[in-house]
């Protein structure tokens, strides 16, 4: 019954994010992952240090599963995503929505916590037990069109608060920070909302954003087309400096999450499909949801389904939310093994009901809206 009401509700709120906006004959489908590159929870060995400590991990999925993803972890994912092929001979394929660079704990430490410095995702990887050729997998992957990193942004962490509760002794953000980990101790996001700042602070955030697509470019060899602001957060002020570093498109849900002067305090501006700021820059709004680590007694293949039919028939590309939590098993391997034949049972369905369906990455897409809207 609960299942039910969930697709019930879904259909309403998908009704409402596609009735609006730009439209296609075409059954287009977009997988947008966020996270990748980022740290979180190392271990299950830290994981357990922080249950006995009495941290209340296990409340947050992504703390309860996150991590970097493992060399297993990633072929698992290619593996699942080489089985299937669009109309044009394409493999699914999914954005890897990329945080570029993590703290440096060590340096951190070493200034007593009184400066800030980071280090390329790529460092971090050759730091983990099982990811000394993570990246190397990560570009077989690009060089086969399976994933398309673009720009999630240089930290998935607010710096200004993380560094203002370590410097303010907080005594859980110093034992997470001795295994590596910005986790708060507390069942919440745990310093993700990095864009989460005051007027005052925007010059800091321009400065992170130039440095994030510069990295972004030197670690991919191209530059970010598109751009989705973790936790959904960032202040339209930024929009004129991401369009000068060369993002032409915002990933996204139907709510902007415009930041005030009161942390975690936003006011709510509305999106849709194909929509243009005076930047020139177009908006691609999420329509369907695949996160099956966030419920897991959930019918997640149906519930996807009903709103990928809700936008193909609205004209809409079918653009699916599914965070990279959903594809690894540092923490728990059941978590991703289980999603991952979620995954394949949900491709089969959508092929076999629109088999002329077009697997696309985020920037595709927008290259898609972008030529049609200047035609």
């Amino acid at each position: 019954m609960k299942d039910k009401l969930r697709i019930v509700k879904a259909k309403i709120r998908a009704n409402i994010t596609n009735s609006k906006g730009w439209k296609t004959n075409r059954k287009l489908l977009v997988i947008e992952s966020d996270d990748w590159g980022s740290i979180r929870i190392p271990s299950k060995q830290v994981y357990n240090k922080f249950v006995k400590q009495g941290y209340s991990i296990e409340n947050t999925v992504y703390n309860r599963f996150d991590s970097l993803a493992s060399e297993e972890d990633l072929n698992f994912l290619f593996e699942t995503l080489d089985n299937f092929k669009d109309i044009h001979g394409n493999p699914l394929k999914i954005t890897a929505n990329t945080i570029v660079a993590n703290p440096d704990f060590n340096k951190i430490q070493k200034e007593k916590f009184q400066h800030y410095y980071f280090e390329p995702f790529t460092d971090t990887l050759s730091k983990y037990p099982a990811h000394s050729r993570s990246f190397d997998i990560w570009k077989d992957a690009i060089e086969k069109k399976m994933f398309k990193p673009q720009f999630h942004g240089r930290e998935h962490l607010n710096i200004i608060l993380w560094m203002a509760a370590l410097q303010s002794d907080n005594k859980a953000v110093h034992d997470t920070f001795k295994d590596c980990t910005t986790y708060s101790g507390k069942s919440d996001y745990s310093f993700m909302e990095a864009f989460d700042n005051k007027e005052s602070e925007l010059c800091i955030h321009e400065q992170v954003i130039k440095e994030g697509l510069d990295l972004f470019e030197t670690i991919f060899g191209y530059r970010s087309k598109s751009f989705i602001a973790p936790c959904y957060v960032w202040h339209s002020k930024l929009n004129k400096v991401l369009a000068e570093k060369g993002i032409s498109y915002f990933q996204g849900t139907r709510k902007q999450l415009e930041p005030t002067e009161e942390h975690f305090k936003y006011n709510l501006i509305s999106h849709y499909i194909g929509e243009e700021n005076e930047f020139n820059q177009f908006y691609l709004v999420r329509n369907t949801y695949f996160e099956p680590s966030s419920v897991k007694r959930m019918d997640w293949v149906n519930y996807a389904l009903a709103q990928i039919n809700t936008a193909f028939s609205w004209g809409k590309p079918a653009i699916i939310a599914s965070h990279r939590v959903n594809f690894v098993g540092v923490l728990d391997k059941k978590n991703r093994d289980d999603n991952l034949i979620l995954l394949k049972e949900l491709i089969k369905k959508v092929q076999k009901k629109w088999p002329e369906v077009e697997f696309l990455s985020s920037d595709e897409l927008g290259d898609i809206i972008k030529e049609s809207k200047n035609e």
